[in-house]
């Protein structure tokens, strides 16, 4: 196992340590578990290109940490009341969304290529920073009212995000997968 995967898994296993923390209340330990897993997300992309490291086995972990990361977080700020619930809905509900269609892809034969939409991009990055921000808003009192505006762009960015994926597994089942381009 290379670097970047082994710092990917390594991200993975902070999973559980995130979730205790949360659900006993210890948000400052809880931000500094989901700060380490950000830098490790950036830093483990970042090493496998520049050490000409990216495997398709990199490409599935990558966004299943962080899928798990995300959904963890939101769940369990939704139950303790942190964070809408409905927020947490949309969140999960995208992720279910594009593990099913990746799986029905499967299931036809297609070949997924785990390839991003910007968009998507900009909602994983845009989660983040909700979950950042919140577990971090006592020491951001500054900008509380920010905490609102994050959490509406992170709604309308997933539903959008979640949009486009439905589009474009569409139009692989469909057979017309050069319509779109993922980036």
């Amino acid at each position: 196992m290379n670097i970047p995967n082994l710092i990917t898994v390594v991200r993975i296993l902070l999973v559980p340590l995130l979730a205790i923390f949360l659900l006993e209340g210890k948000f400052a330990l809880a931000l500094l578990v989901f700060l380490v897993a950000g830098v490790s997300d950036g830093l483990d992309g970042l090493l496998a290109r520049l050490l000409k490291q990216q495997t398709r086995l990199g490409a599935i972990l990558d966004p299943l940490a962080d899928k798990a990361l995300l959904v963890t977080a939101f769940v369990i700020l939704a139950v303790l009341g942190v964070v809408p619930s409905w927020l947490a809905v949309l969140v999960v509900s995208r992720d279910m969304l594009i593990m099913a269609g990746i799986a029905v892809l499967l299931l036809h034969k297609r070949e997924v290529v785990f390839q991003p939409f910007f968009v998507s991009k900009l909602t994983t990055f845009s989660q983040l920073a909700t979950v950042a921000f919140v577990l971090g808003r006592d020491y951001l009192t500054t900008f509380s009212g920010l905490g609102d505006y994050l959490i509406v762009v992170t709604a309308i960015l997933t539903v959008v995000s979640a949009g486009c994926y439905v589009v474009r597994g569409l139009q692989l089942l469909s057979g017309r997968d050069n319509e779109i381009k993922s980036e």
